[in-house]
């Protein structure tokens, strides 16, 4: 780790080159991206070298740019509910999450446990889809090309959990306000119990090809460094903010869903570089797959529970209903067509996303649009310490800098 502060004076996202350690006639300034893929997205840096050395950065957003908030403000909550997965499509569970708890809070809407405890199983399965698909791109960027494969091979098993209850692999629009859209389906938890016995097996055999192997660890110990201090000023969460010390996961300090009832551990490490970044997003994957069985373990006695909160203001009626019940029939059109009506009010819920805190602050007139949305994105606070990061790096290990901070930028430019 280094002392004081290494976050860049005056703009603490902009590294500036300093006369005083480089030639300013040697410098050479270049763009890495907008269009690369070891950018993670569409992302442009443009950095001033000093030969091979990273002397100056900015990173440019806004390439991404989709209006997801200014739309969803334009649009029912009932309809709004799908957008919300394409602002971090790697994610794309807890940023529905967020959005349906924020509308729930406001209705003060009680949502059945077995609705509760499937949110959790889905949204740790999805944390493990987002770091797999991280580790597979971010080793691949380094060189490690099986890496990739191996990845993605998990990858897909757990994708073939959300198709089989959702119909499709992503952005799945499954959380609705008041539960799940539909009931588990047969089979669900025989598939997923196999996952996730497989998951701490596929952990370990991705550590033995990277633990010991001499470039990898040359390219991520001691590289990327990011003190505590420095990444709480920098507004750090998630890997990010554990890789650097600090003891910190809302899913135990603000318990939400049912986290408070199950057991897992928080994986911090110390030393704030692109090595312990990696280890905190292995030890992540094995605690996921902890959680999710014992998820399904209370699902199981959940069975022939309802899935759905039995509220006909803002749930659709049963489909079955719709062909005997004229009142349904008129009842399922009005809420696809016109919406329901949200008290007025203002809320802030966060949870703890792959990425970090993944926030939504929501504020209703009593309509049945939303009068502001606006998300806290955790990749958006991740690219702040880019600077800071990159500081005396080289061009190649800005690679693997870049890739540590874990960013999607839908989820930047929004």
């Amino acid at each position: 780790m280094y002392e004081g502060t290494r976050i860049p004076s005056p703009c603490p996202t902009i590294l500036e080159v300093d006369p005083l350690r480089h030639d300013l006639d040697d410098i050479l300034t270049v763009n890495f991206g907008p269009n690369h893929p070891s950018t993670h997205g569409v992302l442009r840096l443009v950095l001033e070298l000093d030969g091979e050395r990273v002397a100056g950065l900015r990173a440019v957003i806004g390439y991404l740019h989709t209006g997801f908030e200014k739309t969803m403000e334009q649009k029912t909550y009932w309809k709004g509910i799908t957008y919300p997965e394409r602002i971090d499509y790697l994610s794309y569970q807890a940023n529905e999450l967020v959005f349906v708890l924020a509308i729930e809070k406001l209705l003060d809407l009680e949502v059945p446990a077995k609705a509760q405890w499937m949110r959790m199983c889905l949204s740790e399965l999805n944390r493990i889809h987002s770091h797999l698909v991280w580790l597979g791109t971010s080793a691949l960027e380094i060189g490690a090309i099986s890496m990739f494969w191996y990845a993605f091979r998990e990858r897909d098993m757990i994708l073939d959990l959300f198709e089989m209850v959702t119909g499709v692999r992503m952005h799945t629009r499954y959380f609705q306000v008041g539960g799940l859209a539909e009931d588990i389906p047969a089979g669900f938890y025989e598939q997923a119990r196999a996952a996730v016995k497989r998951m701490p097996k596929a952990v370990d055999e991705y550590e033995a090809l990277l633990d010991r192997n001499k470039i990898w660890l040359e390219r991520t110990k001691g590289v990327g460094l990011l003190s505590a201090d420095d990444a709480l000023r920098l507004g750090q969460s998630g890997p990010m903010l554990r890789a650097s010390g600090v003891d910190w996961d809302l899913r135990r300090a603000t318990p939400y869903l049912l986290y408070d009832e199950v057991d897992f551990e928080v994986p911090v490490y110390p030393n704030g570089d692109v090595y312990d970044r990696y280890k905190v997003h292995m030890d992540e994957m094995r605690q996921s797959a902890r959680i999710v069985g014992q998820c399904i373990d209370r699902l199981e006695e959940l069975a022939g529970s309802p899935w759905i909160a039995d509220d006909r203001k803002v749930v659709l009626p049963p489909r079955e209903e719709l062909h005997t019940s004229m009142e349904s029939l008129i009842h399922h059109f009005k809420i696809v067509t016109e919406g329901y009506r949200v008290p007025e009010g203002e809320v802030y819920v966060a949870i703890e996303s792959a990425r970090g805190e993944c926030g939504c602050s929501l504020v209703s007139d009593g309509g049945p649009k939303p009068w502001r949305v606006k998300f806290r994105a955790p990749s958006f606070a991740a690219l702040q310490a880019t600077a800071t990061c990159a500081r005396d790096c080289l061009i190649a290990d800005l690679i693997a800098v870049a890739a540590s901070l874990d960013p999607v930028m839908g989820d930047v430019d929004r």
